[in-house]
């Protein structure tokens, strides 16, 4: 415990979630930074009671889409603003967001335009994630290591959509790159291929309705591609984080890859828990709401994905946040083919209550598996800890108070994201955040917006792995 004794804030009373336990104490903060932890502690100039409350580090969304470039001619609904300003509305302190370079664009400028896009919107702190779309070898050689040591130590890759793929010598070599900088690659992990030709069958067979979209979306194909992308990784001996796990096949193949030690880290999202292919699956196009892709399976599937979530094998929980409004969805009219629905949902604001309440109040998991799950995990894999993600001395003030007895019902009116819909309607859940402190500031006060745009950072991350250049045994023969 630290001997200051001035603070700018002190959270007195509350039941403390530490990473070993849950403690009554008092926060100390001075300078955005917490700096005492104990009883009793010296009187700040601002003080909040959290008496019968939880005090929880501030949550780590590393996988979310806002302010993106448009896809296909349509862009996301929300910007950096909304999208910020909805994360914090649900006890999100730090966001990860996208920098998406397609086929023929300088990755560097596509990361200089999200900079702009950011720096006078953002409500809370941010890294950036590089989508790699076109691993040229300027991108490769110059400015992936470049940008890994301005701290933007992550790298995606897809293994579908169009202007996205890469083929599989592509990943490779963007595996070595990730491997000589020390930076973490996430994989979206479908079977192109695969997608393709059921789309093209099920289309040249005239079925066309939303239920179509799961079934071409196929399990098999998630399941092979990522066992394909843990191969490749393999081969190059570099980790991976499997993006958006969403079906069971595709958990037991990274299940028995850590079986054989292998560094591969997998994330998982609300939509593989609460939702199910029965919710796209309407006599209407209002099941478009739900969806995304990967889609979200059949309810039989979601007892798969929380084994994993338990069992260690899902690290991250993250929202996959890719909001479209409801008329984007549906520009086609009525008789929109479920192949040109945009994919993605809202999520980034609901994230944290629907797991705190179906997982802690469920009595499915620990207080401390929930913040390892949304917020200590994603900051270490991510380069963000201790800074982030964790209640210690030294770390940024960011701190989320919960009413873990709070029932809310989920309406779209209360959400703060730009979206005119959540695929969470009308689900209620017990436990939700009335405070988060971002870097020591009340930003939002149980239903007052506190913060202003642009007073959010960019957080340069570490890289989350050593640099190997020596490739020695890869190519011994």
């Amino acid at each position: 415990m630290s001997n200051a004794s001035y603070f700018d804030l002190v959270i007195r009373g509350g039941r403390v979630v530490l990473p070993d336990e849950t403690c009554e104490i008092d926060v100390g903060i001075h300078g955005g930074t917490i700096a005492a932890l104990g009883k009793d502690l010296p009187k700040g100039d601002t003080e909040i009671s959290a008496k019968g409350r939880l005090v929880l580090p501030g949550g780590v969304d590393s996988h979310c889409h806002m302010d993106q470039q448009p896809w296909e001619g349509k862009a996301t609904a929300d910007d950096f603003n909304t999208g910020t300003l909805s994360a914090m509305c649900g006890g999100t302190t730090t966001v990860i967001p996208f920098a998406m370079q397609m086929r023929g664009q300088s990755l560097r400028h596509i990361v200089l335009d999200y900079h702009e896009r950011a720096r006078p919107k953002a409500h809370i702190d941010y890294g950036i994630h590089l989508i790699v779309g076109d691993p040229s070898a300027d991108v490769l050689r110059n400015e992936i290591p470049a940008l890994v040591a301005e701290g933007c130590t992550s790298i995606k890759i897809y293994l579908t959509y169009d202007g996205l793929k890469l083929d599989d010598y592509e990943v490779l070599n963007v595996l070595d790159v990730a491997r000589s900088e020390g930076a973490m690659v996430m994989v979206h992990a479908e079977n192109d291929a695969c997608i393709r030709w059921l789309t093209e069958k099920f289309i040249e067979a005239r079925k066309t309705q939303l239920r179509y979209h799961e079934k071409a979306h196929s399990a098999i194909g998630d399941r092979e591609a990522t066992h394909r992308a843990i191969s490749l990784s393999e081969l190059i001996e570099t980790s991976i984080l499997v993006s958006h796990v969403a079906a069971g096949g595709a958990v037991e193949e990274i299940r028995r890859a850590k079986a054989r030690g292998l560094p591969i880290y997998a994330e998982t999202c609300p939509q593989y828990l609460f939702l199910s292919a029965e919710d796209i699956d309407t006599h209407d196009l209002s099941g478009s709401k739900c969806v995304c892709t990967p889609p979200p399976r059949d309810k039989s599937n979601q007892p798969a994905i929380w084994d994993g979530i338990l069992d260690g094998t899902l690290e991250v929980f993250s929202s996959d946040h890719s909001p479209w409004n409801y008329a984007d969805k549906i520009a086609g009219g009525p008789d929109t083919p479920f192949n040109r629905i945009p994919n993605g949902i809202p999520g980034i604001e609901t994230r944290l209550a629907l797991l705190f309440s179906a997982g802690v109040n469920g009595g499915r998991m620990s207080l401390q598996k929930f913040v390892e799950l949304t917020s200590a995990a994603p900051a270490r894999l991510f380069g963000l800890y201790p800074r982030k993600g964790v209640i210690a001395i030294g770390s940024d003030a960011d701190l989320t108070i919960w009413d873990p007895e709070r029932i809310v019902t989920i309406d779209n009116a209360m959400l703060h994201h730009a979206t005119d819909h959540t695929p969470y309607e009308g689900q209620t859940v017990r436990g939700w955040p009335v405070m988060t402190i971002s870097r020591g500031e009340l930003v939002w006060d149980d239903g007052k917006i506190l913060s202003r745009p642009g007073r959010g950072q960019f957080i340069a991350r570490e890289r989350p792995f050593a640099p190997r250049q020596d490739l020695s045994r890869i190519l011994a023969s």
